[in-house]
């Protein structure tokens, strides 16, 4: 379980049949692992009726119980990561999250369940750290982004998968499993099978040394150095894609709660409705920002991915005002995949944003820190809209969501717009040749 550095290259000069096996392998065990989320959302309501709670613990189950536990530990097994083998780490995270989604399906309370929720989420916050940092191991450099994208769009394939099958899943639980539960629960332990054949294929997965130069790992020798050194920056960078995921995680974990009550509908529909909403965004954005990186990077260079997160941020701004005045269900949903496309797309290059700035011995501690101040965020939207619903609004979740999102949306483009005026002055001294 040594770790391993080729000093000196910094990515494989080719694709092997293993490398792209294991980077499909990757997106579609963090699909499958997000796809009790899709899940969750659309069984709010009989989640409700079976334990009784409010709307605000509904947010904190649909904020807090996703990051609590996987995102706080999400940074001693990325040190893990960074140190010893990613793969059997990787193999531990599945097996882990399969246990906790088992819990999850049969606790007799709400504590329980919630903590079960929370110990799910370890693979999710845990496992994204590991694949950014093995990507860049594993692919030829001029195919980095395309692999991450690539990465995206399989897990984003999961996370619609949740939605639009939910309803399906529920039906067939339901019918092939005979315990006296109710459906939601047997819908949690149909998809804890997955587990199964996701531990054996990852048995077939590459474990890539890291490649790294000397100079890295100089660099590289404290992360609270490097921490001091860029602290601007990552200050910048929280700023943007925090307040950016408060707004984005209000909407995506109460929207099927909040339409249902708002049209009357039926959550199956709306889980199928937003399936594909989800599915047609999240993949859709993808090679819309890479063109847009590709095409205004020849003016502005690095500095143009801070500038399209803060546009887009700013187009998802009358997004949500129109979705607190919709007026039928069909409305909603356009304006819900109109807002999740500009918000995708504007966080569809952070990660080879992050793989730039850190060197490669900290990349996966580096990307878990992340993954745990944005987790933070993403727990405050939901809380926040699901409090708000009940102390506020009386129940009325889309005003309670847009209350939420314009204030962060607000903030995450200011902070964006100086991202990009701070890389464009540090292009400019090194133009000059002077230290940024």
């Amino acid at each position: 379980m040594s770790k391993t550095y080729e000093h000196g290259v910094h990515a494989p000069p080719a694709w092997t049949p293993q490398a792209l096996f294991t980077v499909a392998f990757l997106g579609i065990t963090a699909g499958v692992q997000m796809s009790d989320m899709g899940l969750q959302a659309i069984s709010l309501s009989a989640i409700q009726k079976s334990f009784g709670i409010s709307d605000a613990m509904l947010g904190a189950l649909q904020g807090l119980a996703g990051v609590l536990v996987g995102s706080a530990l999400a940074i001693p097994l990325a040190r893990f990561a960074d140190r010893f083998s990613r793969k059997r780490v990787l193999l531990c995270l599945i097996l882990a999250s399969t246990a906790m989604m088992v819990l999850s399906a049969l606790a007799p309370s709400f504590p329980l369940f919630f903590i079960g929720r929370s110990a799910a989420g370890i693979t999710e916050f845990a496992m994204v750290p590991l694949v950014y940092s093995m990507i860049p191991d594993l692919a030829p450099e001029r195919h980095r982004v395309l692999a991450n994208l690539s990465f995206a769009a399989l897990m984003a394939l999961g996370a619609s998968g949740g939605f639009y099958f939910g309803g399906a899943i529920l039906a067939t639980a339901d019918a092939l499993i005979p315990l006296g539960i109710e459906a939601w629960r047997k819908g949690f332990l149909l998809l804890s099978f997955a587990g199964v054949p996701l531990l054996l294929l990852g048995l077939l997965t590459a474990d890539p040394p890291r490649r790294t130069a000397p100079a890295d790992l100089a660099a590289a020798a404290s992360l609270r150095l490097f921490l001091r050194q860029r602290w601007r920056a990552v200050a910048l960078f929280a700023g943007v894609a925090g307040c950016l995921l408060v707004a984005v995680q209000a909407l995506n974990q109460l929207i099927a709660l909040a339409l249902e009550r708002r049209f009357e509908a039926v959550p199956a529909d709306i889980g199928n409705a937003m399936g594909v909403i989800v599915l047609m965004t999240t993949i859709g954005c993808l090679p819309v920002a890479g063109l847009l990186d590709r095409v205004m990077a020849r003016r502005f260079g690095r500095a143009v991915r801070p500038l399209i997160m803060g546009v887009s941020v700013m187009l998802a701004v009358p997004a949500i005002l129109l979705l607190a005045s919709a007026r039928t269900l069909e409305q909603a949903f356009v304006v819900v995949g109109l807002f999740l496309f500009v918000t995708c797309t504007a966080n569809a290059l952070v990660p080879t944003m992050l793989q730039d700035l850190i060197p490669a011995p900290l990349r996966a501690r580096s990307f878990a820190i992340w993954s745990f101040v944005v987790s933070v965020f993403s727990a405050a939207g939901p809380l926040l809209a699901g409090t708000l619903s009940d102390q506020v609004f009386d129940g009325h979740m889309l005003d309670a969501i847009s209350a939420t999102a314009i204030p962060a949306l607000a903030v995450s483009a200011f902070c964006a717009m100086r991202s990009f005026m701070q890389a464009r002055s540090e292009q400019a001294m090194a133009a000059a040749g002077q230290p940024a």
